[in-house]
């Protein structure tokens, strides 16, 4: 998966334990696809500020992802779900459901 989506699906589930100012630059560098210079005059700091709060708000998403795992939950059971949808015997889809139980 690349990056930028991993992070902001990341910052959708994980946004309200980041600060407010690290969610809000987060979101306009990986949503609004703003660069650190155009965000820097937007709040009115160094784009060495914004990158360094943004670096520091990655490793939070991560670190939390790590340790809680939500993001990759939802992910497997996607897939799960998805596998379901392409199955035809309902044997393979009673398993694909326990499976989806176990998570």
């Amino acid at each position: 998966m690349d990056k930028n989506v991993r992070i902001s699906m990341l910052l959708e589930i994980y946004a309200k334990l980041l600060t407010q100012k690290q969610s809000d630059l987060v979101d306009l560098y990986y949503n609004q696809n703003l660069s650190l210079s155009e965000i820097a005059d937007e709040v009115g700091v160094t784009r060495q500020a914004v990158r360094k709060s943004i670096v520091e708000a990655e490793k939070n998403l991560l670190d939390l992802e790590e340790k809680l795992g939500i993001l990759d939950k939802q992910l497997r059971r996607k897939e799960k779900i998805d596998q379901i949808l392409r199955l035809e015997k309902d044997k393979k889809i009673a398993k694909l459901i326990e499976e989806l139980n176990s998570f």
